[in-house]
């Protein structure tokens, strides 16, 4: 037999992270205790009240059935009073939000929803690797745009208005950014719904660390006419401590959610009741008093050590990061960033990110995850300082 994959597997690599954990768990195995400050993804509970109901919800015996692709009103009403609370925006939970299982999933249904193969679709560089996959399992045609840290890591509308935009559909956009830490700037946000609207392009902004060691959490959507252009993501992953539950939400017009729910109520069907049901108690019942607490005094404290490791390292790094990781600029004597990664790994005995991964603007740098416990990430440091750098 001779049989070959679609020509799209060609196209893409197993996802960083996936691969590089394989090879961590072959260094643990043979005894190495290797430290991860690599992925984001928090290692705290969610909030008591959010495992209570999920139990409750369990044991009820008619709770176990397929649920609705559009969500259950109860989480879709407590995803609007999230917005409202935290950034004063106003959405008709009837049909202005769409729940998700996850964000990765979400990125796939509106891609799918709004490109033809070969339209265009604006990236950014350095960005989340999962936007680059996702167009090129689709084969749309990917255009980056540049990033850079002399610029806040905002986008340079002046470079954005010299490309040619007839054939973009979409713009993806990331703020608070992920990798860089650069917050979100009402300017910015001000800036991308006039150039969506000049341009005829849907602007979709990623948002899931806006209450992360940030004291000022913002929206795209508090832009007026934003609602008409532009889609917000949000997730409980990170803001929540919910990164297994897979739940996220996309805000945005009627006709647009209308568009995307029709392509995902032919791929998936609702996640389980009792996830939804713990989601808006999470939702509702997670006050300012928990988000300060989890959210910010937690990570503004390994951001500390975090700190105190770039410079070990002799990186250096923008003290005004929001966001649960740490990006810094590597020494220039190193070739590439894996030259350093690669010994922080094998002599130290710590994982850390290469920017790389991110895309052509983060060679450069490497990142710091926040999510390990406060000992583990001193222990780190410890380690790493037994090294000459």
């Amino acid at each position: 037999m001779n049989i070959q994959p679609a020509n799209r597997v060609n196209e893409i690599q197993e996802y960083y992270f996936s691969r590089k954990l394989k090879e961590v768990a072959q260094l643990n195995a043979k005894g190495e205790n290797i430290i991860s400050l690599a992925i984001g993804s928090p290692d705290m509970p969610p909030s008591q009240q959010t495992i209570d109901k999920l139990c409750e919800v369990a044991q009820d015996k008619s709770a176990h059935g397929y649920q609705p692709t559009v969500g259950i009103p109860e989480l879709r009403q407590a995803m609007a009073n999230f917005y409202k609370k935290w950034y004063d925006v106003d959405l008709d939970w009837q049909g202005e939000i769409q729940p998700l299982i996850g964000s990765k999933e979400g990125i796939l249904h509106v891609t799918l929803a709004f490109c033809n193969p070969g339209d265009e679709v604006l990236i950014p560089d350095p960005g989340y690797p999962t936007y680059t996959a996702v167009n090129k399992i689709l084969g749309t045609k990917i255009v980056n745009y540049t990033l850079r840290e002399d610029n806040g890591w905002q986008p340079d509308f002046d470079e954005l208005e010299k490309m040619d935009l007839s054939k973009v559909k979409l713009m993806w956009t990331n703020y608070p950014n992920m990798p860089t830490g650069g917050d979100a700037q009402m300017e910015t946000y001000e800036k991308l719904v006039a150039f969506a609207q000049k341009h005829n392009i849907v602007v979709v902004n990623d948002n899931p660390y806006s209450l992360i060691l940030n004291e000022h959490p913002m929206s795209i959507l508090q832009v007026p006419g934003a609602k008409e252009c532009c889609i917000e993501f949000n997730s409980m992953s990170k803001s929540h401590n919910m990164p297994g539950w897979r739940v996220a939400m996309i805000s945005s017009n009627k006709l647009f959610i209308s568009w995307i729910l029709k392509v995902k109520s032919n791929i998936d069907n609702g996640s389980f009741r009792g996830i939804q049901l713990a989601a808006a108690e999470a939702f509702n019942t997670n006050d300012e008093t928990w988000h300060r607490e989890y959210n910010i005094n937690n990570y503004r404290r390994r951001r500390d050590i975090a700190e105190k490791i770039m410079l070990t390292l002799g990186c250096t790094f923008d003290p005004k990061q929001v966001g649960m990781f740490l990006w810094g600029k590597i020494p220039e004597k190193y070739a590439d960033v894996e030259e350093l990664t690669e010994r922080v790994l094998h002599e130290a005995k710590v994982f850390i990110t290469p920017g790389f991964i991110f895309g052509n603007n983060g060679k450069r740098y490497i990142r710091i995850s926040l999510c390990a416990k406060d000992d583990k990430m001193r222990e780190a440091l410890e380690r790493i300082k037994q090294i000459e750098w």
